[in-house]
C-alpha cells in the first residue's frame, strides 16, 4: 500500500468537500475545484478527515498515492492557494502588467504577451514575478511557459529563473583559453 495514499488529509476550516460518483468538489474562501477520481479509487469524509482507499485488490497501483496528492492540492489551494516566484535576470529585462495580462522585456524587437487564464493571476515586483492562483498544476504550467520564453543560459545566467533555481555555469572562451595554455 501506498505509504502517501493511506494518510488521512485534514480538511481546512472554511472548505466544504463533495463527493459524488467519480468527481470530487471543493469549496473554500478563494474558489471552486473539481477532479475526476480514477475508477480504482474511493475517497471518504470521516471526522474532518478525508480518506484515499482503492477498490478492490488495486492497493499497489501507482495512481492510488498520486490521487491523495491531488486532493491534498486542492483542499490548500482553495484554502490558502498556491503560487511561483520567478526572477527576470539580465538589463534591459523588465516585466509590465498591462491590465489582467503580463507584458515582457526579454531582448526581443517585440514585447512577449501572456494572457493570464481564468484562475490564475500576475503579481511584478522589481524584477520578480509571481504567478498565483488556486489550480496548483495550472499555476506551474503558466510559470513553465513563461520561463520558456527566454530560459537561462549558461554562461551570464541571464534569462528568466524560478527564484531559488541554480543555474550551472559554463566557463566561457577565456576561461577555457587561459586553461589550455597552463
Amino acid at each position: 500500500m501506498s505509504r502517501i495514499g493511506k494518510k488521512p488529509i485534514k480538511i481546512p476550516e472554511g472548505v466544504n468537500v463533495t463527493i459524488g460518483g467519480e468527481a470530487i468538489k471543493v469549496s473554500g474562501p478563494l474558489g471552486n475545484l473539481e477532479r475526476r477520481l480514477p475508477g480504482k479509487i474511493d475517497v471518504k469524509t470521516e471526522d474532518g478527515f478525508l480518506k484515499v482507499s482503492s477498490k478492490g485488490d488495486s492497493s499497489m497501483d501507482p495512481i492510488f498515492g498520486t490521487t491523495r496528492s491531488h486532493v491534498q492540492n486542492m483542499l490548500i489551494g482553495v484554502s490558502t492557494g498556491w503560487s511561483k516566484t520567478m526572477e527576470l535576470v539580465g538589463v534591459g529585462y523588465r516585466g509590465e502588467l498591462v491590465g489582467k495580462n503580463l507584458s515582457l522585456a526579454l531582448g526581443f524587437s517585440h514585447p512577449v504577451i501572456f494572457e493570464a487564464p481564468n484562475g490564475i493571476t500576475f503579481k511584478i515586483e522589481k524584477s520578480l514575478i509571481i504567478v498565483s492562483g488556486i489550480d496548483k498544476d495550472l499555476v506551474g504550467l503558466v510559470a513553465d511557459k513563461i520561463r520558456a520564453k527566454k530560459p537561462p543560459e549558461p554562461y551570464k545566467g541571464k534569462g528568466i529563473k524560478y527564484q531559488n533555481e541554480k543555474i550551472r555555469r559554463k566557463a566561457g572562451k577565456a576561461a577555457k583559453a587561459q586553461a589550455g595554455a597552463a
